[in-house]
This record gives C-alpha cells, sequence and structure tokens, in this order.
C-alpha cells in the first residue's frame, strides 16, 4: 500500500516510540488526513517485527467500525471480525462497555495492540474523573496493553475533561501529541481540500414584544446578544432554511458539473427538523435526497448506499458528525443546535477528504452565530496568513416576504440582497475575492411561535471565509 509522507512519517514515530518502550502514542491528524490507513501499517509493522499477537480496535459508532475492520483486513491480508484465526476485531466504544473479565484477559495473556479512534470520546485521568468509556480504559488497556495508539482530528473535549491515556504539558495544559498533521499541511499536500466557510448573516432584525416594542438589530451577532431570541429560532425557520439551503444546492450544482457524483450532507438538530429540511429539498428544489438519522433500523446501510450512488443530498442527525468516510460530500450546511467547537469542526471534516475529481471544492454554510463565528475565523487563523478582501453587493430593487407562523406568503415585487463577501489570501499573500450566486429574499417577516415576541428577519449577506487559495 502505498503511503502519504505524513503517513510513512507518523508510522516511523510511532514504531521509534514503541522501541524505546514508551507505549502509549497520540496522533493528531486532520480529518480526511487517512489516519485509519495509518493506524493498519502501524499494526502491520509490528506484526512484521514480532512485536504483538493481536490488534484491538475501539471507535465511536458501528459505521466507523466496520470501515476500520475492513481497512486493517485488507492491509494485514487477514480476517479481522474477531473468529478463531484473525488477527484482530473492531468494536464501538458503547461495546467495550458489556465486556466481562475473560475478555479483558486476552491483554493479559497476549501481546495487544490497542488502537482508539477519536480518542477524545473517552475522558479520565483518573477513575475519579473518567466518563464510561475512559474508566473501562484505565482500568482494563492503560496497563494491560502491550502498545496503545490513539487517533484524533479534534485533541479536546467541549467539557475540558482530560482525554484518557494522554499527557499534558503545564502551565498551559495543553495536550502533548506524539505527532501532528494539521489541516494547514494536509491542503498543503493535496491531502485534503481547502475549505471555505460561508457565515450567512441578516442585516435588518426586528424582536417586537407583547407591548409592540420594538427593537431592531443589524446582525444576528447583535440579535443574540441584545434578545432573548434562541439560535435554534433562526435554524428552525423556514425563510432561513430555504435561504441557506438555496446557497448550498446552487453550489452543488456548479460542482457537479464537473464532478456528477459530489454530495452534499444537511446536519439537522432532530429528527423532525431532518424531515422538514428532507421535503424542501426534495418538494421545493426537486433535489435527490435521503435521511439518515438515529432511529432508522439500518443507518449504517442508509449511509454506505448514499457513499456509492449519486443522491445528490443526505440529511443527518447526529450520524455523519465525525469519522464517517463518504469521500463525495464536497458542500455542507451546519443547521444543529449544536454550537461547540469540537462539533464544528468534525463537521467541517466531512468534506476535506479529497478524490481523483476534477473539481475539489468544499465549502460548508452556517448562520453567523456569534460562537460559530468565533470557530470558523480560529479556523483561518491556523491557516497561513494572508490579505483580506472584503466587497459588499447593495441591493436592488425590494421585496418582501411575510411568513408567520403558519407559513402562509406573500410577495411583492422581486430583488436581490446584500452579499458581503470576506476571502483570506494564502501564504503568499494572493488576493481573492469570493462571490455567491444573489438569492432574492429581502425584508422577511417571521412571527416567531415563542410569545411574547416577534423576529423580523430582514436582508440576508454572506460572509464568505476562504482559508487560503486552492492548491489544486
Amino acid at each position: 500500500m502505498q503511503l502519504r509522507q505524513w503517513q510513512l512519517e507518523c508510522v516511523n514515530r510511532a514504531l521509534e516510540h514503541f522501541n524505546a518502550n514508551q507505549r502509549h502514542f497520540l496522533c493528531l491528524a486532520t480529518p480526511g488526513a487517512g489516519k485509519t490507513i495509518m493506524a493498519a501499517e502501524v499494526a502491520a509493522e509490528l506484526f512484521e517485527q514480532d512485536l504483538i499477537d493481536f490488534v484491538l480496535c475501539f471507535s465511536p459508532s458501528v459505521n466507523i467500525s466496520k470501515g476500520i475492520q475492513k481497512t486493517f483486513s485488507h492491509r494485514l491480508e487477514c480476517r479481522f471480525d474477531g473468529v478463531i484465526g484473525a488477527v484482530g476485531c473492531s468494536y464501538t466504544y458503547q461495546g467495550m462497555l458489556s465486556f466481562k473479565e475473560d475478555f479483558w484477559q486476552l491483554l493479559k495473556r497476549n501481546r495487544v495492540l490497542v488502537i482508539f479512534d477519536e480518542i477524545h470520546h473517552c475522558s479520565g485521568s483518573t477513575l475519579e474523573d473518567a466518563n464510561a468509556w475512559g474508566e473501562e480504559i484505565l482500568l482494563n488497556i492503560q496497563d494491560q496493553a502491550q502498545y496503545t495508539l490513539a487517533l484524533t482530528g479534534t485533541p479536546w473535549r467541549s467539557d475540558q475533561a482530560p482525554i484518557v491515556l494522554s499527557r499534558y504539558l503545564d502551565p498551559d495544559n495543553e495536550i502533548q501529541c506524539d505527532y501532528v498533521y494539521g489541516l494547514k499541511e494536509a491542503v498543503r499536500d493535496g491531502v485534503c481540500r481547502n475549505p471555505k466557510i460561508v457565515l450567512i448573516d441578516n442585516e435588518e432584525l426586528s424582536v417586537k414584544n407583547q407591548y409592540n416594542e420594538i427593537q431592531t438589530f443589524s446582525s444576528f451577532n447583535e440579535l443574540f446578544k441584545g434578545s432573548s431570541i434562541p439560535y435554534q429560532l433562526v435554524i428552525k425557520n423556514d425563510l432561513a432554511i430555504h435561504h441557506v439551503l438555496s446557497l448550498a444546492i446552487d453550489k452543488l450544482g456548479s460542482i457537479r458539473q464537473l464532478n456528477p457524483d459530489a454530495a452534499g450532507l444537511v446536519v439537522a438538530s432532530s429528527i423532525e427538523h431532518a424531515c422538514f429540511i428532507l421535503e424542501i429539498l426534495k418538494n421545493t428544489f426537486k433535489q435527490t435526497a435521503t435521511i439518515v438519522t438515529y432511529q432508522e433500523i439500518a443507518p449504517s446501510d442508509t449511509i454506505n448506499k448514499f457513499r456509492h450512488d449519486d443522491t445528490q443530498w443526505i440529511v443527518s442527525v447526529g450520524m455523519i458528525s465525525e469519522g464517517t468516510d463518504i469521500p463525495r460530500l464536497q458542500v455542507c450546511c451546519h443547521l444543529s443546535r449544536v454550537k461547540t467547537e469540537l462539533y464544528f469542526r468534525q463537521i467541517l471534516g466531512r468534506i476535506l477528504r479529497t478524490t481523483k475529481a476534477h473539481d475539489q471544492q468544499a465549502w460548508l454554510f452556517t448562520f453567523a452565530e456569534p460562537k460559530l463565528t468565533d470557530f470558523a475565523y480560529r479556523i483561518a487563523i491556523e491557516l497561513p496568513e494572508g490579505s483580506t478582501v472584503i466587497r459588499e453587493k447593495k441591493p436592488r430593487g425590494s421585496m418582501k416576504l411575510t411568513i408567520s407562523n403558519n407559513c402562509k406568503i406573500t410577495n411583492e415585487p422581486p430583488s436581490l440582497p446584500s452579499c458581503f463577501t470576506l476571502s483570506m489570501g494564502d501564504a503568499i499573500g494572493r488576493k481573492q475575492i469570493n462571490s455567491l450566486p444573489s438569492q432574492a429574499i429581502n425584508d422577511a417577516h417571521l412571527i416567531s411561535s415563542m410569545n411574547p415576541s416577534m423576529l423580523l428577519l430582514g436582508r440576508f449577506r454572506e460572509k464568505v471565509i476562504s482559508t487560503f487559495d486552492s492548491p489544486f
């Protein structure tokens, strides 16, 4: 198997680490870089050197677990399903909780390499501060495994708890990784796509209370800081959903002109939300689309089918957030209520994996909620410095959409909204202006179901954060 340069370097670093009697190795590699293939190569080398007898792999979901099993079986040219004659097996973290003492005897009686995918799901430096999965690792793996190889693309937890088996440096309590391969390096090497993040804002927002008093806001940032309107009201608003989907559909359509199999992902906040979005995609925009949620009988089968067909969109609730390999995904709409940096980066990672297709664009669309905006700019800061170009388009004409909670719509003469575009150049300082198709949505009014306030949505505008110029 031909390894990428970073994979070869990490394999060698891990082997040197283990040969120096250091038993726990942590690899941070950006989502989509190919961590599983690297881990399989480490296992193969350890078998070749007769340093291990068996491999155990743990991951956050059944779908990821099956992918690991396939990769390891192919690389090791042997069964990897735990039956007689197999050299290893792949399990979920949840499954770990059901193992009895006789299973854990495997680690005491054999030289076992244990691999943890997305290790940040497991927390705990001691039994007192560990979560359920971290506790199992501390009790049954930490001192019993011959070696451990931990993988992550996001090496922190939203609850700030320590990641199990990890080392932290004083005084900043920063996690110490044994090998790091970041997004900057991955895009430079052509391993990952160059992502662009579109922050959709609104410049005429009003909130009316039961006394008919009106507050006006010029952005979502001002709205959320100065009123009690929750973010969830925006991501579930019919007009807002239509707007973000229209932008994403236009982008996917242009990409599919060169990549007919390119696809988009919508991350919804609930099953009801996902079903609503699915209907809009199918009935309003005439897109081919499917849905996958935890209530599906066989969600892994749905994901696998979508991975290999040419359906345009998949709408998900927590099923395609991390580790799930669907390389043809190139456009994503983040419409989840979850607003953590960990989740934001995991969702972005779903559209970063490169393919052999001609067009390697990657676009993530979301609203300019303050936290999400901070996360987007934080990703940009990690990348090479460059010039920032800002261009604002002025609206032409006027249009008014009145949407009440019964979704009644009235129209007036059409117009184009303002479009606010921000592009960040790359390390050599090239300037670039990125723009999106203008959408005819202005002065939209929404009466929310939240008593006693009314939210009025005005002109939408988009900020495009181009992390750096595409190397492709």
